[in-house]
């Protein structure tokens, strides 16, 4: 017990220390709390019918913890600190791949162009199914663990290929993943410029690319933050000082303590605070990217236009434990230079709640435009293939567009990234593709029938009720049959993108987007017209 006791007193001393007496006033409450979990702890380890492991037991214990609090605090072990420090790298020791890890196989997803995992051989949509004298459906941990190592080392890998198998020696290497993987000039004067995430070399790169493209002629960007996950806060604010000159407030930071409380301005002279803008999201820009674009349109500084991103705008703070492991707390929230808070949930009891709209609170702009919070960045142009329904995250959940267009190449081997379109009749077999894979696509709504028809027959109500519940079954799957047609043209973007990212790698996609894509043609066409640019924008 008096371990116990001392435990507790050198944990107060520790709230004392970082600060914790200007808002907590339950330090009693809290030991108290302390002192039953670890005699619970230690009697359950001690006591209990069958054998325990104190680390699983602590670790569970941990977990259902935090899983009270927002998913963006969890706890790290040492190795998801490492992986952590390399997401923010840039660079790092590995295969060069992105991977899914079944019970079956490991699939690979994406490769880095002239990676290990390129040069080896390995090519998008493999399955390995062996990795040195292990086999994957053997291995009860994370087997992709497996495939990292020193530089130089090797290790032979057995795939499966198409109905093939295929074996290769993957020799480990150091991996360079660019911050900016395309940019191109198109047409005589529109720099197009993709920033795929915000690591240490961002603002420099983006710089860099920048800088080449008005060489060439560029009079006016597009920002490309399409499926931009974020990273780092600094390099955020250097990417927005390139447009926005010094000493502008980006962001902002408020919490419970007073000390996270911080402003976040722009440091340097800024390259070019005239040149027109247009900045591009969808669902899959969080965090970075949703500062960059909420403050670019939040200063009247660009247009942005896609679909509304992905609402993250609470601030994590990693936090030294024993052992070399690390907690990472959300310690306060974001807000774009309007005041408004990006965050599109809340959080209660472990359940994420979305805003209402009507609870959205509106903002101005600089020019006095009004923006709202609650809900990530909407943009300026909303363009509706950017969006995605239930039924396309469904389908992506499950990878049936990316094994369908594996099989498609696979079966179309005269395909090529010049000459590549979709056939007429290719969302139709899809359609017979998902229907074979027996996909089913449950709604909310679907859900709800089932609860009906569970507690109507608890009731006894089943059988006089059957009739209008078929009835509203058939009207639902009407509207899911209809829903899967107004899809139809974001089904063709998703599928040429994962067949172009077969033939030739990221690169392909990109070339794709500047071609074809709808958003790009939007962002030119409005920066095209003056007068409609400055008009979004509130000048005229």
């Amino acid at each position: 017990m008096k371990k116990i006791k001392l435990v507790i007193l050198t944990i107060l001393v520790a709230l004392t220390s970082y600060g914790f007496t200007t808002y907590k006033n339950d330090f009693f409450e809290i030991a108290k709390q302390i002192e039953i979990f670890t005699n619970l702890y230690k009697e359950v380890n001690m006591n209990y019918v069958d054998e325990v492991n104190p680390a699983e037991l602590m670790n569970t214990a941990i977990e259902a913890m935090l899983n009270d609090l927002d998913p963006y605090t969890v706890y790290w072990n040492e190795q998801q600190i490492q992986n952590a420090r390399i997401q923010n790298s840039g660079s790092y020791t590995g295969i060069g791949a992105e991977i899914i890890t079944t019970s079956e196989s490991i699939l690979i997803k994406n490769l880095v162009k002239d990676s290990p995992a390129d040069k080896a051989g390995l090519k998008i949509g493999d399955e390995i199914i062996q990795i040195g004298n292990i086999d994957v459906s053997d291995y009860n941990e994370d087997a992709g663990e497996l495939l990292k190592g020193a530089p130089d080392t090797e290790v032979i890998l057995k795939l499966r290929r198409n109905s093939a198998t295929v074996t290769l020696t993957l020799k480990r290497g150091i991996v360079e993943e660019k911050a900016v993987p395309y940019f191109k000039l198109l047409g005589k004067n529109t720099g197009y410029i993709v920033l795929s995430k915000f690591t240490r070399s961002a603002s420099s790169e983006v710089i860099e690319a920048f800088q080449k493209l008005k060489e060439d002629g560029a009079t006016q960007i597009i920002l490309d933050l399409r499926n931009n996950p974020g990273g780092l806060l600094s390099e955020a604010v250097n990417v927005s000082n390139i447009f926005i000159e010094k000493g502008t407030t980006i962001t902002f930071t408020k919490s419970a303590i007073e000390k996270y409380n911080q402003t976040y301005a722009t440091q340097n002279k800024a390259l070019d605070t005239q040149i027109q803008i247009t900045v591009l999201i969808n669902e899959n820009s969080a965090s970075a990217s949703e500062i960059v674009s909420g403050s670019l349109q939040d200063l009247d500084r660009g247009v942005v236009i896609g679909s509304r991103s992905f609402g993250k705008g609470l601030v994590q703070r990693p936090k030294k434990l024993n052992y070399g492991t690390q907690a990472k707390i959300t310690i306060s929230r974001y807000y774009t230079p309007s005041g408004r808070c990006i965050q599109a949930l809340d959080y209660l009891d472990g359940e994420s709640i979305r805003k209402d709209k009507s609870e959205y609170a509106e903002f101005k702009t600089k020019n006095g435009r009004s923006v709202y919070d609650g809900g990530g960045i909407k943009p300026d142009i909303e363009v509706d293939v950017e969006k995605e329904s239930k039924l396309i995250k469904a389908l992506k959940q499950e990878n049936l567009i990316f094994d369908f267009a594996i099989n498609y190449v696979n079966q179309n081997k005269e395909l090529s990234t010049e000459n590549f379109k979709l056939e007429k009749n290719t969302i139709e077999d899809f359609k017979n593709y998902i229907n074979q894979k027996g996909f089913k696509f449950e709604s909310e709504t679907d859900k709800k029938i089932e609860e009906l028809k569970t507690v109507a027959t608890s009731e006894d109500y089943l059988g006089s009720m059957k009739p209008s519940i078929n009835n509203l079954q058939k009207e639902l799957d009407k509207k899911k049959e209809k829903a899967f047609e107004e899809e139809t043209e974001t089904l063709k973007k998703l599928i040429t993108e994962n067949v172009l990212r077969k033939l030739g790698y990221d690169a392909a996609v990109y070339t794709y987007y500047t071609k074809e894509g709808e958003v790009i043609k939007q962002a030119i066409a409005i920066l095209n017209n003056e007068a409609g640019y400055r008009n979004i924008l509130g000048y005229e």
